[in-house]
């Protein structure tokens, strides 16, 4: 069996604050509760960390796949909401992730395999599919603008 295991330990600081730290990665993350939530303004929160998760799962997927299929990007941007609803009787849920990628391509002739691998990674995406919360991917696939010289 073909398996890895990723761990994070975590330290309270102060208040709802503390910092997230992982063998070989170099960069701890500051976290907070959210401030709605009695944390600090201006830190990261479990829940913009669950939407990053998805967000860069995707995007990490789709640049495999395109690799593995010869596809050249161009470009790759996205934006990525994740809404938190209080649900009766079960507490705050998410109750959906959206991605809206914008995937930039060479030519026209790129078009149809970038939205094919696009649909490949939204399945494929392994954060996506460890979820119980629905992600759902709004993407766009553009061509490279050209400039021409006159």
């Amino acid at each position: 069996m073909d398996a890895h295991s990723y761990n994070v330990n975590v330290t309270w600081m102060d208040g709802r604050t503390g910092n997230a730290e992982a063998y070989n990665i170099s960069v701890p993350v500051f976290f907070s509760a959210p401030p709605e939530f009695g944390g600090t303004e201006g830190f990261w929160t479990p829940e913009h960390l669950l939407v990053l998760a998805a967000n860069s799962c995707l995007m990490s997927t789709l640049l495999a796949l395109a690799e593995h299929n010869r596809l050249t990007l161009v470009g790759y941007r996205a934006d990525a909401e994740g809404k938190l609803e209080k649900i009766p009787g079960q507490g705050y849920r998410f109750t959906e992730i959206v991605i809206r990628p914008l995937v930039t391509v060479q030519s026209e002739d790129d078009l149809a395999l970038a939205e094919k691998l696009l649909a490949k990674a939204e399945r494929l995406c392994i954060v996506a599919n460890a979820l119980s919360v629905p992600v759902r991917v709004d993407a766009r696939v553009e061509v490279v603008a050209t400039v021409t010289v006159g």
